[in-house]
């Protein structure tokens, strides 16, 4: 699947975004290394920490059904759904991803279906706390 694949599915995902508090609506899209594609959006919740993001949905969902080998994951976001620059993923979503993946791990920021760019999360996370610091 190449990239513009994957944003379109990001922003097919964000239109199911349950954000009555922020208003901020999140897709995302994560490409397994077996070929499949889960997707998430952000629920948000009254009291808050509850909330998730959807980067966090994409890959909890693909977690709970056996998949943890990612190739690369599409993001995008903004205002009632209509972002206004490329979206970028929170440091948590950014952790998470650093559980599964290394840093070379493609992240794909979208501004628009036909607007993206490619990113590593090696270069979004370059001091990410992973399961082999714990070895130590």
């Amino acid at each position: 699947m190449n990239n513009k694949e994957l944003v379109r599915a990001a922003f097919e995902a964000m239109k199911n975004a349950y954000a009555p508090y922020s208003g901020y609506k999140v897709g995302a899209a994560l490409l397994t290394q077996s070929g499949r594609v889960f997707t998430g959006c952000n629920i948000e919740n009254a009291a808050y920490s509850p909330s998730v993001c959807a980067e966090r949905t994409a890959f909890f969902k693909a977690v709970s059904e056996g998949e943890t080998q990612f190739e690369k994951i599409a993001v995008c976001g903004g205002k009632d759904g209509e972002p206004d620059d490329y979206f970028y993923p929170c440091g948590t979503c950014r952790q998470v991803m650093a559980e599964f993946c290394n840093g070379d791990f493609a992240v794909v920021t979208a501004k628009s279906p036909d607007d993206f760019k490619e990113s590593t999360l090696g270069e979004m996370l370059p001091f990410a706390f992973t399961k082999d610091k714990i070895d130590k």
